[in-house]
């Protein structure tokens, strides 16, 4: 049994800390799009600096969902990471584009909105396969409210997509100030979940 525990004690540490880095990566990139879309934060670096915030931050989305997915359990757990992997890849596509300016509102429609509207279609079903996952695969209260977060802020990227369409007969977005403010919901959801995942991991220590 001694012999046992020791092998089993080097993997557990080592899921132990894959989970904080998923954690703190996930966080970072949360940050980023939380802070982005506050006018005082443009207006005080500039639009390509805010820009480069929100590709940065989607690559550090990208990082945590690869590092997540590499280490899931398989089943829907797995699936609802692939999903959300996919859709931080739409994220690093649509935030890179931001960069380009002068594009008119059919450009900008298909070049930066698109791979939006399509990166938060993918964190919506990842996030309801994960919610169906922890139904089925864990009994903690943590993981359940974990789940639940990153659903609220999925279906918060989700509102803020679509009011940022812009509308080819008027080159203005549905409502940009809402778009901003649900980026920034989300995000701040996202970034609760993320840091949930430390504390949570460090009870099972």
């Amino acid at each position: 049994m001694e012999e046992h525990a020791a092998q089993a004690a080097p993997a557990h540490a080592a899921v132990d800390w894959t989970t904080r880095w998923i954690g703190v990566l996930f966080a970072i990139g949360s940050t980023c799009f939380l802070v982005g879309p506050f006018p005082g934060f443009v207006e005080l670096v500039g639009s390509q600096i805010d820009a480069a915030v929100f590709f940065v931050g989607s690559l550090f989305f990208t990082s945590a969902a690869l590092l997540q997915t590499l280490h899931s359990d398989g089943g829907l757990d797995r699936w609802a990471c692939l999903v959300q992997f996919v859709g931080t890849l739409f994220f690093n596509v649509t935030t890179f584009q931001a960069f380009q300016t002068g594009l008119d509102a059919n450009e900008y429609d298909r070049l930066v909105w698109t791979p939006d509207a399509r990166g938060s279609v993918c964190f919506l079903v990842s996030s309801v396969l994960s919610c169906v996952a922890v139904r089925h695969l864990s009994h903690r209260t943590t993981d359940w409210w974990i789940a639940a977060i990153n659903l609220a802020g999925s279906v918060a990227f989700g509102i803020s997509a679509v009011a940022s369409y812009v509308v080819p007969s008027t080159g203005s977005a549905i409502d940009l100030a809402a778009a901003n403010a649900w980026t920034s919901l989300g995000a701040l959801c996202f970034l609760v979940g993320a840091l949930m995942l430390l504390p949570a991991r460090q009870e099972t220590a």
